[in-house]
């Protein structure tokens, strides 16, 4: 049986298969929005505050593996990542794994897209996802 375990495993390596990551339930009725800025918003220089919000759920440290609770990951410019893969860590996928709720940001002049994505604590979004509408903001 052991055998069969590990040469599976290896198998699937070799291959370069990724073996689905288990989506942490998420609570009924639970979401995440944009509480700052407000859709539409002309922000004046690139700093800006954005303050997150969530209904019908926790905000929790990452690593913290307790039912009904999550972090932050602001998605800037950018489509909502593959749901059964961890978030992307990088300049459009911005991680809040303190539990923060509030972050300043800075973004060059222009138009942007800004939404929100609860991910569990391996940063995989939940089962169903729990993410905010996207906003459209200016940068000026």
């Amino acid at each position: 049986m052991r055998r069969t375990i590990v040469f599976a495993a290896l198998a699937t390596a070799i291959a370069g298969i990724t073996p689905a990551v288990a989506a942490t339930p998420s609570p009924e009725n639970a979401l995440a929005y944009i509480i700052w800025p407000l859709d539409g918003t002309v922000i004046q220089g690139g700093k800006f505050w954005v303050r997150m919000g969530l209904r019908n759920m926790g905000v929790c440290p990452k690593g913290v593996n307790i039912p009904n609770v999550g972090h932050h990951h602001l998605l800037i410019d950018t489509e909502l990542p593959p749901l059964n893969e961890p978030i992307p860590s990088d300049r459009n996928h911005l991680h809040f794994g303190a539990g923060e709720t509030e972050a300043r940001i800075e973004l060059p002049p222009g138009k942007h897209t800004l939404q929100l994505l609860m991910g569990d604590h391996d940063h995989v979004p939940h089962d169903p996802p729990v993410y905010s509408q996207k906003i459209a903001i200016t940068v000026r």
